[in-house]
């Protein structure tokens, strides 16, 4: 599987479970840590791990290796390590402190509008 079919996978699971404002960051030419940061939020603690195990669970399904999770107990930012790919599930408070798409504002945005429900 390619880092952009597990974009999919993750853009997926994280819009079935309301993730607000998904966005995926192709830093493939800028960084060497990954090819794609995605990036999104959720209203409290409970919501953003239940869109980390969301995450989780469908890569599982999908036979993609989870390199490490982070945050989980805190639930404030959560980060999901699936090698080329990398999970950032914020508290909308947390995203707006770390603004990693400013960082990261090199990065083309990847379309993921098919993956999305509106």
């Amino acid at each position: 599987m390619d880092s952009k079919d597990k974009v999919s996978v993750v853009v997926k699971a994280a819009d079935d479970k309301r993730a607000h404002d998904i966005v995926a960051l192709n830093v493939e030419q800028i960084s060497l840590m990954a090819d794609y940061f995605i990036i999104m939020d959720a209203a409290s603690s409970r919501q953003v791990k239940a869109i980390a195990e969301a995450i989780v669970d469908e890569a599982e399904k999908a036979d993609i290796t989870i390199k490490q999770v982070e945050g989980k107990n805190a639930a404030n930012w959560i980060l999901i390590d699936l090698g080329d790919v990398i999970v950032h599930v914020f508290q909308r408070e947390q995203r707006e402190f770390y603004d990693l798409e400013k960082l990261w504002s090199d990065a083309a945005e990847l379309d993921i509008s098919n993956w999305v429900t509106e």
